[in-house]
């Protein structure tokens, strides 16, 4: 019988929650498995810390999502938002469930078209396309989103030049009643810069205008944001067809929909508060259903989606390195994975679960990345149990951005695996060493001696 964990008494205030006869507890089980593959088993075999995705997760959240807007609109096509993610086994994930590809760069173009993503399903976004960029772009015949006046000026001297007529999209911002605007990126709606854009356009004869794109922001809790867009940019569709007989092939309503992560500051948990993706596809839909377009002229709904799809499959695997008291009284406790991997959270109170058994017992702690800065905090924070050197850790909700965002600082970005549908972890990116770090490096000859006294 193995012997029972010794836990030190305590005293300590209690607080609301469920109550058991100890007082109150964390509200977490423990983490142990991630999709049937053990934690510390991947640990151990694989280093820590440590990226984990759950593939059954990400196709689950790829077909609830397109089932929520399909059974809404008869034409759907969503586009994976690369820069949320951009590991290659990830991205292949999606193209496997349909997706095309969304960039929003040229190395993000070209990381598309090595996954076998054919040019014409890549939808290149963004203000800054080189005049390179943008012949590539025409000659997979790419559907090109114009960002400025700039971007349109210099497309159609390419065309000219290439002889070609590109299939082009405009991005538009609007008021869709969230403040502060998001007006940096495109023409806008109101003051009638949209318009101005699509004339030009249409009279220069040089370009192929197939759709009109909206982002109107990033984490959005509002649905009817969302319906005031869709309204709008249906009615640009409408007037340009009354106008200039030409039928948009697309309407693009990008991305932006919350996850279930808690946003720092927020009352209520994430998942208590964020929209479900059923509530954004009734008001997307709606709003376009309702619009006045002909059932035959009905556009295609193109949906840009990225954190929604994939924060909930990713997770963080960590170790404790140390415990310590603040001058305060604070307990701390110092983990293996700070704010250069886990940028996130700057923003989001990630959930944290041991990854062990534990007692009834907690205490508010303040989680501590091994970083030399006193920024680099995981969680202000948390009600955690005791937790030895060596113990270990699972953060929730790292899927979006974490990956694309986070840098070599102080120490090196760790090894990411996927869990399959059978449990089994597969590397889809090795641990970062100093040979990749110092790889693009160059030593002018006279900096390459020195002596020390």
């Amino acid at each position: 019988m193995a012997k029972k964990l010794y836990e030190r008494p305590i005293i300590r205030p209690l607080t609301s929650g469920l109550m058991n006869k100890f007082g109150s507890r964390s509200e977490y089980l423990p983490v142990t498995h991630i999709d049937g593959a053990s934690v510390k088993d991947m640990l151990k075999e694989f280093g820590s810390p440590l990226f984990v995705f759950s593939e059954r997760q990400v196709r689950e959240n790829m077909r609830n999502a397109k089932r929520a807007f399909e059974t809404r609109y008869p034409k759907v096509q969503f586009a994976w938002s690369y820069k949320t993610n951009y590991l290659n086994a990830i991205c292949n994930i999606f193209h496997q469930e349909g997706s095309w590809a969304e960039v929003v760069s040229r190395f993000e173009y070209d990381k598309a078209i090595l996954n076998g993503v054919p040019g014409d399903k890549i939808l290149f976004n963004g203000p800054d396309k080189t005049d390179d960029d943008l012949r590539t772009a025409i000659k997979n015949n790419s559907p090109i989103h114009i960002d400025h006046l700039d971007e349109l000026y210099r497309l159609t001297e390419q065309a000219t030049e290439m002889k070609v007529k590109p299939r082009v999209a405009i991005r538009i911002n609007m008021d869709t009643g969230i403040y502060p605007l998001w007006d940096r990126f495109g023409f806008n709606y109101e003051n009638g810069q949209a318009w101005d854009a699509l004339n030009k356009i249409m009279a220069s004869g040089k370009l192929n205008l197939v759709g009109l794109h909206a982002h109107i922001g990033t984490y959005m809790i509002s649905t009817n944001a969302y319906y005031v867009a869709a309204t709008k940019l249906a009615d640009l569709a409408i007037n340009l067809k009354q106008k200039h007989d030409t039928t948009i092939q697309y309407i693009d309503m990008g991305g932006g929909f919350a996850s279930q992560n808690t946003l720092k500051g927020s009352y209520l948990k994430g998942a208590d508060m964020v929209p479900s993706v059923n509530e954004y596809a009734e008001a997307i839909c709606t709003g376009l259903i309702n619009a006045g377009f002909k059932s035959n002229e009905l556009p295609t709904l193109i949906l840009e989606p990225g954190r929604v799809l994939i924060d909930d499959a990713g997770f963080l695997l960590g170790t404790v390195i140390a415990n310590k008291r603040l001058s305060d009284g604070r307990k701390a406790t110092i983990l293996d994975f700070g704010v250069n991997i886990l940028f996130t959270s700057f923003w989001y109170d990630h959930k944290i679960s041991p990854a062990q058994e534990f007692g009834m017992h907690t205490e508010d702690t303040i989680l501590y990345g091994p970083l030399c800065m006193n920024i680099d905090v995981i969680r202000e924070n948390v009600a955690l149990p005791p937790l030895n050197a060596g113990d270990n850790l699972v953060v929730h909700h790292v899927g979006a951005y974490d990956i694309t965002q986070s840098m070599q600082f102080i120490s090196l970005r760790p090894a990411v695996v996927i869990v399959d549908s059978m449990s089994k972890a597969h590397l889809i990116k090795r641990k970062e060493t100093l040979q990749d770090i110092q790889h693009n490096e160059a030593m002018p000859e006279f900096l390459r001696s020195f002596k020390l006294s």
